[in-house]
């Protein structure tokens, strides 16, 4: 009995050799089978497409908002809450966009355009601010609220562009103390009924305190004209 018993395990192939000679059976080179590849190389086509689409689009959107955009600025929204900026898209005019982009990509749609001076506030995270009023200060100041009622000091202006001209952050005063179009208005009617030196100061004014003084003048008088 322990003859046979020893000759038939010695007959039976071990586990190994049928793992053996399951893997390495003969193809049939009629009907090889499907192919498998690495999930990595059949998906990572998809994976790179979607990101490339998607910087498309932004850079699509940012040249959009640049159509008869006044102002282009950068705000440093590092450390911003999801709430906090939903909250800051409701207190924002109409005559305002705020997008959140890449600086590169950003970029990618500025270069070769008046508003490629932004360049040097690109840095760190930012928020772009389009503003599509001649009303500077109007549509900086609910920025500037929302920052002190917030208490958000560190989320300052990173620069701006207006009129192809570079602002850093010590220069937004100018921007934020600009005259209204009305106000420039009622300094040249003021003038022309002042003494001929005040007229000469308001003519030597700068050239887009002039031009808009001017074109508000126009404007009035063609309204007067349709009524």
């Amino acid at each position: 009995m322990e003859a046979t018993a020893s000759a038939l395990s010695f007959a039976l192939p071990s586990p190994k050799s049928q793992t053996f000679q399951i893997l390495n059976r003969p193809i049939n080179p009629f009907n090889p089978g499907p192919t498998f590849k690495p999930l990595r190389h059949r998906f990572s086509s998809i994976t790179a497409a979607i990101p490339r689409t998607k910087k498309e689009e932004t850079v699509d959107s940012v040249r959009k908002q640049l159509e008869n955009c006044y102002l282009l600025a950068g705000i440093n929204y590092k450390g911003f809450t999801v709430k906090q900026f939903q909250e800051l898209r409701k207190t924002l005019p109409e005559t305002t966009t705020l997008i959140v982009a890449k600086n590169t990509l950003v970029y990618k749609a500025v270069e070769g355009t008046e508003w490629e001076t932004l360049k040097p506030c690109m840095k760190g995270m930012n928020v772009w601010l389009f503003v599509h009023t001649e009303e500077i200060p109007k549509a900086i100041k609910p920025y500037r609220d929302f920052q002190k009622e917030k208490k958000l000091d560190e989320n300052d202006f990173t620069g701006a562009v207006f009129e192809g001209k570079f602002y850093g952050p010590n220069e937004f005063k100018k921007l934020e103390t600009l005259p209204t179009r009305a106000e420039i208005y009622a300094n040249l009617l003021g003038s022309l009924k002042s003494p001929a030196s005040a007229l000469v100061s308001t003519l030597q004014a700068p050239a887009r305190e002039l031009v808009m003084t001017l074109k508000a003048h126009v404007k009035n008088l063609e309204e007067q004209a349709a009524q």
